[in-house]
Formats: C-alpha cells, structure tokens, sequence
C-alpha cells in the first residue's frame, strides 16, 4: 500500500473510532455515568429530599446488578439553587465527567439557567424537576424534556376553580420573581379570559433570596381579596398559609402542588391553619389511607422500608423521587442505544407508564413532538390531615 494511501485509511479509521466514541460519551459495556444536579443547600433545600431519593434509588438498582449488566454512575451534586451555580456543575458534569445525559436537574431558574448550553452541547436533558412549560418546545430545544404537568395548565386549572366556586371571585396573587412563579402566574391569567384584569384586585411576588413574606400577604390581605392563589416555594409557602391565619385572613387558598407536601409546607405551617386549601395532584399523597392497599403505594412503601427507613413517609417529596428514578430505570431498561441521540429518542417514546406513586389514570406518555409526560391532575382539598381529591382527573388540552 502507498504511503499517502496508508495515512490515508489511518486517518480515517482514527476519525470513524473518534465518532463512534462521541457517540457513546458517558457509556461502557459496565456502566452509564449520568449526571444530577439539585439544591442539598440554600432557599430550595426542602427538595434535596428528591436528590437523596433518587441516589438511593440507583445504589440499589446497582447492589441488585444495575440495568442490563450495566451500573449507574449518578454524579449528584449541589447547586444550592443558585443558577450561577448550577452553570458551574452542569459544565463540570458535561465536560469534566463527561456523562451520559443529565437527569431531573432541579428548579426552573436554574434548569433555565443550563439549557441552551445543553442544547448546543447536544447532551439529553431530561425529566426535569420543574414544571415551566419551556420543556416541552422540541423544535426550539430538542435536547430538554420535563417530567411533571406545566405550570401554566395547572394555572389554569386553579382560575376555572375559582370562576366556577366563588361568587364575584376578587383575586390576589402572590408569585416568586423568576421563570417559575410567572410561568404559574401566566397559565392562571390566561384562564380568566378577558376578565383578569377586572377580578385580580392585588399581585405582588417576593424573591427567592427574602427571608420572610410576611409584608407580602399583609399588602395582599388588605387588598379584601376572597381568592388567594400562592405560588411559592415550600418554605415561603408555609410563612404564607401560616400569616394568613395569624391575621384572620380566610379567602379561597390555592397553593400550587410543588409546595403540597404536608411534612415539608403544611406542618411547619400549621395543620389548622391548612385547612381547606386547594391544589392540583397528580402523585399519591402518602398521608392517604385510599393508597395504601394499592400496588403501587405497597411496591414504595416496602422500598422505603429497605433503602431509606428512616425517610419520613408523610413526605410526597420521596415518592416523587422514587417516581421519576422508576421512569428512568424503565426507560434505560429498553433502550437499545445508548448514545446520546438513542437515549433522547428512548425519552420520546414512552407509551402508557404508570408509575407506582403516581394517581391511577394519569400515565406517562411521550413523543418526539410532545416532551410532556404527565398532562394531568386532578383537585384536592386539604382536611386538617390529609388532601382529599374531588371532581375528575383533568388533562391537559395542549
């Protein structure tokens, strides 16, 4: 063989290994390193409940063989839900670790913060732990998927509520000052129509770094509204439920779901004063006697007993960890290809999951055109002890 035929075919097969190889990034015939990230400190540390879940999830899908003869390498880490932050580990996780796909990488400030670098980079960003409805835009960024129902429809759902129950509904509203509260804000004007401007007689929001909101709900309770819609995080949304019982002040309270849970908002809140709030459920809530005879509530309960024992079971935050960690292991369990482009297109074609803490009836579903796997939730109001459901399970009309 000539010389230059030589360097020629070694060129080329160096540059055929070299695709191949960035084909499969984060992968070997052992194992698949993925990255996470989520805020085991700061404002949002209430959720570093998801991300311990979820890392004991796959130490034990490992202890038991891990998926398909391959164990998961979860990279976890903290991000404080700083954006800044989150920029910082997610370029360490993709350039440094080099894994595979990010998975449920928590908050819609920070997720924003990320995606479009994601986008560039070609890495699958998927089941994110946020609601914002810009997860679900593959034309504009194929790359980024969520996992739970949008806020904006769940917005909605909360305004048509409040249209159909109370009688000349006057409305104040309370949003957190970033992607997630205005996503949350703008699904809930959107669903009173032409008379939002006329019906919501105060809106105020808070940001993410105040320590308290007090000022905030006695700004909005002055406002003599009869209708509060809460769109905060746990913490400020338990200062919020907590205020407006101290004042007296009692109107229609929707709290939207990520703040739901009632060991992590509606304890330090105060169970008295939670009674008779109103949000949207689309997961089981374990403090609900209803599931605990179900296969899927027993199928967690018995994991929890195993892998996390000492977890507080009233805690829906664990069983949304134990959800999404089902998904993916599902997911991975019947993808064949484990590339980058494979496991994006794995992500996009899930049909009919239900998942074990999920409410019956809402399954998950994706496409390569829609990147919303669950699009449905159903009311519930709050006893003094538990959320009871009511009305029907409501999806999505996208």
């Amino acid at each position: 063989m000539p010389f230059r035929t030589l360097l020629t075919t070694i060129a080329a097969m160096l540059l055929a290994s070299s695709s191949v190889s960035s084909q499969t990034v984060g992968v070997t015939d052992d194992s698949i390193k993925i990255g996470h990230t989520n805020p085991y400190s700061g404002p949002a540390s209430v959720y570093s409940v998801i991300g311990k879940t979820i890392v004991a999830y796959f130490k034990g899908v490992n202890a038991d063989g891990g998926i398909n003869g391959r164990t998961i390498d979860l990279i976890s880490l903290d991000d404080s839900y700083s954006p800044p932050r989150t920029v910082e580990q997610v370029r360490k996780l993709v350039e440094q670790e080099e894994v595979a796909f990010l998975f449920n990488t928590l908050g819609t400030p920070t997720n924003s913060a990320i995606h479009r670098y994601v986008n560039a980079k070609k890495v699958p960003h998927i089941f994110l732990a946020t609601g914002a409805s810009k997860w679900g835009q593959p034309r504009i960024f194929p790359w980024s998927m969520g996992f739970q129902p949008t806020y904006d429809v769940e917005g909605e759902i909360y305004a048509n509520h409040a249209l159909s129950t109370v009688e000349d509904p006057k409305i104040a509203i309370l949003f957190q000052n970033d992607d997630y509260g205005k996503d949350y804000r703008d699904g809930f004007l959107r669903g009173l129509g032409d008379k939002a401007e006329e019906l919501v007689v105060k809106m105020v929001s808070y940001e993410v770094t105040d320590p308290t909101i007090d000022a905030q709900i006695l700004e909005l309770a002055a406002s003599g509204a009869n209708v509060f819609f809460n769109i905060s995080l746990p913490k400020f949304a338990a200062q919020a439920i907590k205020k407006s019982c101290e004042i007296g002040w009692q109107p229609l309270h929707l709290m939207n779901n990520v703040s739901s849970s009632v060991k992590a908002t509606l304890v330090p809140a105060g169970l008295e004063c939670s009674k008779g709030l109103v949000t949207a459920q689309w997961m089981k809530d374990p403090t609900d006697p209803q599931w605990r005879d179900t296969d899927g509530f027993k199928e967690w309960s018995s994991w929890m007993d195993t892998h996390m024992p000492k977890g507080d079971r009233g805690d829906a935050l664990y069983g949304y960890g134990y959800n999404v960690s089902r998904l993916l292991h599902i997911m991975l369990a019947g993808c064949d290809d484990l590339s980058r482009p494979g496991i994006l297109a794995c992500a996009t074609n899930l049909n009919d999951i239900q998942l074990p803490m999920v409410i019956p009836g809402v399954k998950v579903n994706t496409s390569s055109t829609d990147y919303y796997p669950i699009e449905a939730a159903q009311l519930s109001k709050f006893d003094g002890e538990k959320w009871v459901l009511f009305g029907e399970v409501l999806e999505s009309e996208r």
